[in-house]
């Protein structure tokens, strides 16, 4: 490959050609968002997610930085930021993997083997060692409420459902709505 700029058009352009629906952010090939759906039978299936894909200028010889845009309860991913704990991705990137690798075997496997040991959402890990029953259910109950196809093609990607009782117009003006995972007062 002659550029790290040539190789990031051609990884993107796969990425695009293949079966993910790829929004690119400011016309440019440098951040984008991917629709990821969640690998079947896990506890992720049916879940459909947008992911950020920010490609640094060294790319492909400096890893591209990942995170989920709508909430995902998981252990080794942020749930305020999105932001995934993944040693491929963070710490032994190699140039030898693409774009088409991160959506179709670094992240399929992160959703299909968590990782409690190393977590970034520390509740999420305790409550998968402690009660695998019940972080089962809160996954779901995630995937649910977060992680539909609606939530990322109507710009709610990481609101809170709309429906969610009687929610007054003023109140939904708040600044805290507009941090997500933030407690409510």
């Amino acid at each position: 490959m002659s550029s790290p700029s040539k190789r990031r058009e051609m990884d993107v352009m796969k990425l695009m050609m293949s079966d993910y629906t790829v929004e690119t952010i400011n016309d440019g090939l440098t951040e984008f968002n991917v629709e990821f759906h969640g690998p079947k039978e896990s506890l992720y299936e049916g879940g459909v997610w947008k992911i950020r894909v920010e490609l640094p200028d060294a790319y492909p010889y400096k890893s591209p930085s990942i995170g989920f845009v709508n909430k995902i309860y998981h252990p080794n991913v942020d749930e305020l930021s999105g932001s995934v704990c993944l040693d491929v991705i963070n710490q032994s990137w190699s140039p030898m993997f693409d774009l088409l690798n991160v959506f179709e075997v670094f992240l399929p496997q992160l959703l299909l083997y968590p990782n409690a040991s190393d977590p970034l959402n520390g509740d999420a890990a305790s409550l998968m060692m402690k009660d695998k029953k019940l972080y089962d259910q809160k996954v779901k109950e995630y995937c649910e409420r977060y992680a539909k196809k609606e939530h990322i093609t109507n710009g709610t990607a990481d609101d809170e459902e709309s429906d969610e009782g009687d929610i007054s117009e003023a109140e939904t003006q708040s600044s805290d709505d507009e941090i997500p995972g933030r407690a409510d007062l």
